[in-house]
């Protein structure tokens, strides 16, 4: 077992990123330990995963000696198969020392695992690991979840082709989340300001819509407003369009 230090993370909600890094088949966990100054969000983001192989993502509270044991705390994990991205985001998390915890799947892996690590505080989310891929937006394509403050975020990974558009509803709302449509111009898996190209935010309620027409690679995000707990139907309506 590997163990790094991390440090506070920022309250601004600046990305801190851990890029290949490597898990052999006899030393399989890697260890960050990490810190938060006041109560902020957590985000956690395992990207990059080898291709053919499998690794999984955990987060524990440490229980004050500032050593990674089984008496900490386990608060969640996420177990996604094959080379999937891993993802945790939490709300309202308060000050202490807590562990994300990178462990080789063993059954899934046939060698060495590489993958890279993304932390913030940033509220909504500012990693961009993907919760689910849809490819090419060619037909209709609905799609439902959940947003709280054990899961703040909810990414969706997308693509419109030239002679497109796309229609995209976040409806079925029982408190206020709200809608973003990311690209991520230099592939660095973070939001950038300049990688902004939508957002819906309207109060309570109210069904979040956005337009897109242009062809590209896209990801909509799905997040919640303040600590807003509420399921979700997200809605891709493609229709064909003409050249001017």
């Amino acid at each position: 077992m590997a163990n790094y230090t991390i440090g506070t993370l920022s309250s601004a909600g600046n990305a801190v990123t851990r890029n290949n890094f490597t898990l052999e088949p006899t030393d399989s966990r890697d260890v960050f330990k990490f810190s938060i100054g006041s109560t902020l969000d957590i985000n956690l983001a395992l990207t990059g995963i080898s291709s053919g192989d499998d690794a999984d993502l955990t987060i524990y509270r440490d229980n004050g000696n500032g050593i990674f044991d089984g008496n900490d705390t386990f608060i969640t994990n996420s177990l996604l198969n094959s080379n999937n991205d891993e993802s945790i985001n939490l709300g309202d998390r308060s000050a202490g020392t807590y562990y994300a915890v990178v462990d080789r799947y063993a059954p899934g892996s046939s060698g060495n695992v590489s993958y890279s690590l993304a932390l913030s505080t940033a509220n909504p989310s500012n990693l961009l690991a993907v919760d689910q891929k849809l490819g090419n937006i060619t037909s209709d394509i609905t799609r439902s979840g959940s947003v709280n403050n054990t899961n703040t975020s909810d990414i969706y990974s997308f693509s419109i082709g030239y002679f497109r558009s796309v229609n995209i509803n976040l409806s079925g709302l029982s408190a206020d989340l709200d809608l973003k449509i990311i690209a991520d111009v230099n592939n660095n898996r973070i939001i950038d300001s300049s990688d902004l190209v939508l957002t819906s935010s309207l109060g309570s309620t109210s069904a979040e819509n956005l337009f897109l027409d242009d062809a590209g690679n896209y990801f909509a995000q799905v997040f919640q407003f303040a600590s807003a707990s509420s399921n979700y139907t997200l809605t891709f309506d493609q229709s064909t369009t003409t050249s001017a």
